[in-house]
C-alpha cells in the first residue's frame, strides 16, 4: 500500500470511516521546522510498513482536518481502528518508534476473504531497526494474519545473548515459531510450520 497524502478534511474523514483494519494518519506542517523534519522520519515508517494504510496531511493546506481526531499540534501521528483513534504520538520520534507505539501488540493485518482471525501460534520475531528483511518478514506475517512479537535486539542485550544461545545466530532476522528457531526470512519453512497455503507449493 502507498501512503496517502490527504487533499482535504472530506477525503480524511471518507478514510476514517471505510477502514477496517489499522490506518496510521501524520499530522505535519511546512510552517513548523519540526514537523518538516518529523515528515522524514514518517515517511520511512510508512515505507518499512506497506501493508499498512497510511496518510499524510499537512494541516496548512488541509484546514481544520485535525481537529476530529484531537489533534491540537504538528507533528502529531495517530492510529485508527474503526473510525477510533488508538494511540498518538507528539513530537518527531524515529520510524522505528512510531511502530512500537502506534502499532497494537500482537497487530496482524487485516483478516483474510474468510474473515479468518489470525492464527494461533506462538510466534516472535528477532529484528534490529536497520535490517531490511526484517521489514519484509513482519509484512509477509501481517499480510497472512499472523500475530507476532518483536524483540529489537539492538536495544535488548540479554535477548542478543539468548539469541545465540539457541541458534547459534546473531544476524537477523530470525523467528521463533512455536519453540523452532528460523534463521532467516526461509519462506517454505515458516509457511510449513505456520500451516500457510502457500505451504509446499
Amino acid at each position: 500500500m502507498t501512503m496517502h497524502i490527504v487533499k482535504d478534511a472530506a477525503e480524511l474523514e471518507a478514510a476514517r470511516h471505510s477502514n477496517e483494519t489499522l490506518a496510521v494518519v501524520g499530522f505535519f506542517g511546512e510552517f513548523s521546522a519540526a514537523a518538516k523534519e518529523a515528515r522524514v522520519d514518517f515517511e520511512a515508517f510508512c515505507r518499512d510498513n506497506d501493508d499498512l494504510e497510511t496518510y499524510l496531511v499537512d494541516v496548512g493546506e488541509v484546514r481544520g482536518a485535525h481537529k476530529g481526531f484531537g489533534v491540537s499540534s504538528v507533528p502529531t501521528v495517530i492510529s485508527l481502528r474503526e473510525g477510533s483513534v488508538l494511540r498518538q504520538v507528539v513530537g518527531r520520534q524515529s520510524a522505528a518508534y512510531y511502530a512500537r507505539a502506534l502499532i497494537p501488540h500482537g497487530y496482524a493485518g487485516p483478516k483474510d476473504a474468510e474473515g479468518k482471525a489470525p492464527r494461533r501460534h506462538s510466534v516472535t520475531v528477532y529484528t534490529t531497526p536497520t535490517c531490511s528483511w526484517c521489514t519484509r518478514l513482519k509484512s509477509y506475517l501481517r499480510q497472512n494474519n499472523v500475530a507476532f512479537r518483536e524483540v529489537d535486539v539492538s536495544r535488548d542485550a540479554q535477548a542478543a545473548a539468548d539469541l545465540v544461545r539457541r541458534s547459534g545466530q546473531q544476524g537477523v532476522p530470525q523467528t521463533d515459531i512455536d519453540g523452532t528457531m528460523i534463521v532467516g526470512f526461509d519462506q517454505g519453512r515458516i509457511d510449513g510450520l505456520l500451516g500457510l497455503k502457500s505451504a509446499g507449493a
